[in-house]
Order: structure tokens, then sequence, then C-alpha cells
């Protein structure tokens, strides 16, 4: 038996008008998710519970069969161990956005225009890290470039005791004078925020950048902040040999921590223009291969969300159908294979952030007929009246036999 989870990040929303009253899941041409539905056990799942924030990090761990309440412990000490940091158990990590910040005088006036920065490139945001590295890093800060605007912050001998420190997708557009809540252990944080816009302004990536009419990176954004905390192994906890396939250090890390073979796809972005083919190609090399099971993670939809790209998050459904699920069915036609197909948190259009309400999910297994539904969406998964209250029991369900 083969297993396989296609975790479509954020793909779940609410009815729209522009959509005539569907979702982008219920508008979304998806024959191979539907005629799965079809035969497949098909309800929703609660992913993050009500006491936590409804992040990527809280929700896979969630759907990787790990109780956050017991292994979440903030989410940047994973992607830290994703680009390589070896942390401390007094180290204390951030987040750390490269982000588009509005022109006026006083930094707490500004407005966050894009919290990814025009989608910077990897080169272009390694370069920009390495100069605040350079002006801003000492013995207690350190600076780590990661993957496009997703980068890191270590602080030696660190506090969580920092205030609050808010993900800057959940307040694009929007002035970020309530959003600097921080306390007097945090004063430094803000400070290197307020240095970083002084530094990144007139920097000759950003130059350019402007002169090419894109967005220029010109601070940095802290949040997430967290400290290590080890995981046990996925083999361990469930007698499988796992793989991770994701564009996004999040989900690395959480692969990395859990003892899973991490795999790089070429060209895999983390947004509608990913590699959707080189994920599916992946997946079915390992599992052929090596693996027992692995986890395909696409961030596509939830960026699309963020961004209020309406026709994009429909699209992007369409494609993880297409490209990544078809030749999935087609490579192992015939043989034993179960697959999971959900979401780990709602990003509704309207609201262009993450929420905690509950997700569609189904369970396929090539050796069963399950009475499903027609089409695989959030209505349909609500009407089966199947439910399952506590997310990290999702994955033990989906592994029985």
């Amino acid at each position: 038996m083969k297993y396989v989870v296609l975790l479509c990040d954020g793909m779940a929303d609410l009815p729209r008008e522009d959509l005539t009253g569907k979702t982008p899941m219920g508008t979304a041409k998806k024959p191979n998710m539907d005629k799965l539905a079809k035969v497949s056990e098909v309800g929703l799942v609660k992913t993050v519970i009500d006491s936590l924030k409804p992040g990527s990090d809280v929700a896979n761990l969630s759907v990787l069969g790990y109780d956050p309440s017991v292994y979440y412990s903030g989410r940047s000490p994973l992607e830290a161990g994703s680009i390589g940091i070896d942390m401390k158990p007094t180290d204390v990590s951030f987040r750390c956005n490269l982000v588009t910040l509005s022109e006026e005088e006083n930094y707490e006036d500004k407005t966050i225009l894009d919290y990814c920065a025009g989608d910077i490139s990897s080169e272009e945001a390694a370069e920009l890290i390495a100069f605040i590295q350079e002006k801003m890093g000492d013995e207690e800060f350190s600076f780590y470039s990661g993957v496009s605007y997703r980068h890191c912050l270590i602080w030696d001998n660190g506090t969580l005791d920092v205030g609050t420190l808010t993900p800057p997708h959940d307040i694009t557009g929007r002035k970020i004078t309530d959003y600097l809540g921080v306390n007097k252990n945090g004063e430094k944080l803000l400070d290197m925020m307020k240095r970083s816009y002084d530094l990144l302004k007139d920097h000759p990536v950003n130059k350019k950048r402007i002169e090419k009419g894109l967005r220029p990176a010109n601070s940095i954004w802290l949040w997430g902040e967290g400290v290590r905390k080890d995981l046990m192994s996925f083999e361990e906890k469930y007698g499988l040999k796992g793989a991770m396939i994701s564009a996004v250090d999040l989900l690395k890390g959480i692969g990395k921590f859990t003892g899973m073979k991490v795999i790089d796809v070429p060209g895999a972005t983390g947004y509608i223009d990913t590699n959707f083919g080189g994920k599916a190609q992946a997946a079915i090399d390992t599992l052929k291969s090596e693996s027992d099971f692995v986890y395909i993670h696409v961030e596509a939809p939830d960026e699309c969300g963020h961004r209020f790209e309406i026709e994009n998050k429909v699209k992007s459904i369409e494609l993880i159908d297409g490209l990544i699920l078809e030749p999935i069915l087609k490579a192992f036609e015939g043989e034993e294979i179960k697959i999971l197909i959900c979401p780990d948190h709602p990003t509704p259009l309207a609201l262009k952030t993450h929420t905690n309400a509950p997700v569609p999910y189904l369970i396929y297994d090539s050796r069963k007929t399950e009475k499903g539904v027609d089409k695989f969406c959030e209505e349909s998964a609500e009407q089966t009246g199947n439910f399952i209250g506590v997310g990290h029991t999702l994955m033990e369900k989906f592994l029985s036999k």
C-alpha cells in the first residue's frame, strides 16, 4: 500500500457572488478530485483548535498527525531547521519577511503594500539579507536567508515575551500603526524593523527593481517567534518511510524534523507558476523506489487567497487536479493506494487571511468503494455529516487498514 497526501494550502473558501454563489473549489473544473469524491469518504475536519492561530504551521502539523498543543512551539523554528540553522535551546527564532512598505516619513504611519515584496527572487533577497546581517547582525542577533521573501532571525538567549507580532499577510493594505504592539523586550525588534527601512530603501537591488516596475523590498518584518522543539519521527510514529515535497521552508522544516526525506523540485515556487508536474513526478518516483508515504504540499491556492486573485485561485485548484493528481492516479492504476486530499485551513478571498473553520477532506482507498458525493467542495463535505473534530486524528484514520 502506498499513501499520498495532497495538501492544497488555503484551498477552502466562502461562497462568492462573483462565482455564482460558489466557492473556488465548487467552481474549479477538477474531474479527478470529483471522480474520487464519488467513491471516497468525504467530510469536514477541524485542523486548528480555537486556542491557536490558524497558521500553516499549526494546521500542517495537525494534518500530519502531530498534536499542535504538544508539538507546536512557533513557526520560525521549523523554517530555521529547513535552511540549516542548528538552533540552541536558548535561541529564539523569528520569521523575517522582506516586505514593501509605503513611503510616509514616520515608520508607524506606513502601510504594508505587499507582504512578499513582489515575489522577490531568492538571489535578490539573499543579497539584501546579507546586507542587513552586515549592518545589524551581531553576537545577539543573526539573520539568515531563505527562499524568496521568507527569511529568519535568530536571537541568542532571546525571549518569547516580546508583545504581539502580526503576520504581514494578515494586514496587507493596512496602516501598521495598530500592529506594532511590542512590549519592552520587543523594542529591539521594532528598532531593527525601523532601521531596516533606512538601510534598504536605496539599496542597489531595490533601485533596479523600481526601474523595472517591481516593488522594492524596503523593510524587514519580524513575526512567528518560537523555540526549537523536537518532533517524533514519522516512521517511528506510523511505521512508514515518508517523503515531503514542498516549495516552502516551513514544510521542508516539518519534513526534516519528522525524519522524512525532503525532496527539492526544480521550479517549485510556492505560487501559481510552480512546477506542478515536477511535484507529481517526484512523488511518483519516490513512491516507486523508496517511500511508503508522500506529503505533497502546494502553496498556490493560499497565495492566491492572500492576494485576492479570484481567477488564479480557481485556476490553481484546476492545475493541482490536472498536473498532480491525474499523473499519480495513472502511475498507480491497478495498484493499492490511499489518497488524502484536503486544505490545511481556509484562506477566504474576502478576508485575504487564514481562518480556523473546518475544511473539507477526501479519503480514497483503491480497495474500497464508499458512498461519496458528486463534487468535492465545502458544501458537499458538510452535507455528508462526517466530521472530525480533532484534526490530528485524521492521519491515524487515513493510515488505518
